[in-house]
């Protein structure tokens, strides 16, 4: 299955993306015994500011996968919960999971309303680069719990 994290905005050469890189690197390369994987981040940005433009360039890549939009008012889960949830998806047959963080202002509301589900990493609000990070270690974290790696103690 593959995993991607779906973002409004290009981070560069920052420590943050650096990591977050690091992260789907390993979740790729602990997953391929799973079946999940590749998991890639990929950058997307709009011609035009605004919500409404930044959907209209992350749409294209939603088709045919299970949407899970993070959002403030999403649901929150931990770490155990996170991978059983990625573990079921790919075991009922999802073939492609494609997680959205936008742009300064949040996902475009057409976005939300189309997603399969969204995700919150709590009450806080987290700058995008950090959430990006957060997030791709959460997807290694989730890929090596299914693993049954001592990664993640109770």
């Amino acid at each position: 299955m593959k995993l991607t994290i779906l973002t409004v905005g290009k981070l560069g050469r920052m420590v943050e993306a650096q990591l977050a890189l690091d992260y789907m690197s390993r979740a790729t390369a602990s997953g391929r015994a799973l079946a999940l994987g590749p998991a890639e981040i990929l950058e997307v940005e709009a011609r035009k500011p605004g919500k409404a433009a930044e959907a209209e360039v992350l749409r294209p890549h939603l088709e045919g996968a299970h949407v899970i939009a993070c959002d403030e008012h999403g649901k929150v889960r931990t770490s155990r919960a996170f991978a059983e949830h990625i573990g079921r998806l790919r075991d009922d047959g999802t073939r492609k999971v494609v997680f959205l963080i936008g742009g300064a202002d949040g996902l475009d509301p057409s976005i939300l309303t189309t997603a399969n589900e969204t995700l919150a990493f709590g009450p806080q609000t987290w700058p995008h680069a950090l959430a990006r990070a957060m997030l791709a270690e959460q997807v290694y974290r989730a890929v090596t719990i299914l693993a049954g790696s001592p990664y993640h103690r109770d």
